[in-house]
């Protein structure tokens, strides 16, 4: 299917698709969640043939893809996001006479997502991007990830035969295609996440189009966690196994690696022990493993870092870790700061934990943020909480980044350059709002009115009435 034609059956399916009734919609994404389990043992064996990610990893994330569209499912039935609120006509308001108002969300309209790489189900065709646009009312055609492209082209082909309206699903594939859809002016939001390189190319041709769109891009981050020096007293060993665990985890793949970790050089021979413990694992495609050692070789040559696990193949994937000193990094934080999408860490030691809030806060935007220490201490680290706060979307206490859940509190996202959109997330049931304009109807004739702002409220869903 070309853009082009995948935009207009879109376009020509919204209306339609935003006025269904919650149920409708609600029974289409549990149908597609349906029809993605009963093709669960041939996805799988397709998804490990092309992305090197195992049996166990690829189970466990269809999964999560198939909760994520009962999830929304849910939030389409409840109706919360509609958020449709109704003032009735007041003379005596204190402003000067209101007139009766009904403001409600509705689909912003046809959504494209630009799949990922390293969650072949979950940010791939039918993922939380796919799901929440759904839910929104919004249809949705998606750019094929080209690091699975047999994988895509089957879960279309199962999402076709899951009984979805015309035009609300399309699939299109290749770097030229998705720019040409994204120029496209029935698309009216777009998805992304991805490298920092390939979202901010794809944010600006949004931004340049002549009616400019809403581009949500996740980008990486680094996520840097700290360690105080009490935490590492008292259960250093416990520390650096979650810390290996997470950085590790999926090669090292995922946006929430723990890339960075602020502690005491006390620290330094435990971690570096436990790296040395853990093997090679494959990495998603040959252009990752390539980035991977590029981007490993480059941040170790950085004035000031130490080599403390480096593979004598200079070729293999195992995991790296480094470290510098507090003062060092400041030196060279830019560098020292970019992600490196594969199995390494840096290590950065300070002798004064004072000292590391000031350089956590000229850090770029990140999506998470940890803080490892003993619960004496909370009193003491405010100052530092704020400052992991202001430059994260979500951050941890004592425990390790790696492993978003899919719930209702989640925010994966965070300030620029972590994303291109901090109000926002793009796992959890809040990942819906992306695709929701406010409409506000003034003085208007029931008949004529949304069904989420009509007396009687023939949806049930919920209405804040004044």
């Amino acid at each position: 299917m070309s853009p082009n034609e995948a935009v207009a059956a879109a376009v020509a399916a919204a209306p339609g698709w935003a006025d269904a009734p919650p149920e409708t919609r609600a029974r289409a994404l549990t149908s597609v969640a349906a029809a993605l389990e009963d093709a669960r043992a041939e996805l799988t064996a397709l998804a490990d043939e092309e992305t090197r990610l195992g049996a166990a990893r690829l189970n466990a994330e269809l999964t999560r893809t198939t909760f994520q569209l009962m999830l929304f499912a849910e939030q389409v039935r409840e109706g919360a996001f509609y958020d449709a609120r109704i003032d009735a006509a007041d003379p005596g308001w204190p402003t000067g006479p209101r007139p009766d108002l009904r403001r409600y969300r509705t689909a912003i309209g046809t959504v494209l997502v630009f799949a990922a790489s390293n969650f072949p189900f979950a940010f791939s065709v039918a993922g939380g991007d796919t799901a929440s646009a759904w839910a929104a009312g919004c249809p949705v055609v998606v750019k094929a990830h080209p690091g699975h492209p047999r994988l895509s082209r089957r879960t279309a082909e199962v999402i076709g035969g899951a009984g979805l309206p015309g035009g609300v699903f399309g699939l299109i594939e290749g770097e030229k295609a998705g720019v040409e859809a994204l120029r496209h002016p029935g698309i009216a939001a777009a998805a992304f996440t991805g490298s920092q390189r390939g979202g901010l190319a794809l944010a600006r041709i949004a931004a340049e189009r002549p009616v400019p769109i809403p581009f949500y891009g996740e980008m990486g981050s680094v996520n840097p966690s700290v360690v105080t020096p009490s935490a590492a007293r008292s259960r250093g060993e416990e520390i650096v196994q979650g810390y290996a665990a997470s950085l590790t985890m999926g090669a090292g793949q995922f946006c929430t690696n723990p890339g960075l970790l602020f502690a005491p050089a006390g620290l330094l021979g435990t971690a570096a022990r436990r790296l040395r413990e853990i093997d090679a694992a494959p990495m998603l495609n040959d252009r990752i493993e390539s980035g991977y050692l590029t981007a490993a070789d480059a941040l170790a040559a950085r004035p000031g870092v130490r080599r403390l696990v480096w593979p004598d193949d200079g070729a293999s994937t195992a995991p790296r870790l480094l470290t510098m000193s507090l003062d060092a990094f400041k030196s060279d934080a830019d560098a020292a700061a970019e992600e490196c999408f594969g199995p390494l860490g840096l290590i950065v030691t300070y002798e004064r934990l004072a000292d590391v809030a000031d350089v956590l806060a000229g850090l770029p935007g990140q999506l998470t943020a940890s803080l490892h220490a003993e619960p004496g201490e909370a009193a003491d680290l405010a100052a530092l909480t704020a400052v992991l706060a202001g430059r994260s979307g979500r951050v941890l206490w004592n425990q390790w980044p790696t492993g978003v859940s899919v719930t209702h509190a989640m925010q994966h996202g965070g300030p620029f350059p972590a994303t291109t959109a901090p109000s926002t997330t793009s796992v959890g049931t809040a990942a819906i709002d992306r695709f929701l304009r406010p409409v506000a109807y003034q003085g208007w004739p029931q008949d004529l009115l949304p069904p989420p702002l009509r007396d009687g409220n023939p949806w049930k869903i919920p209405q804040s009435v004044r």
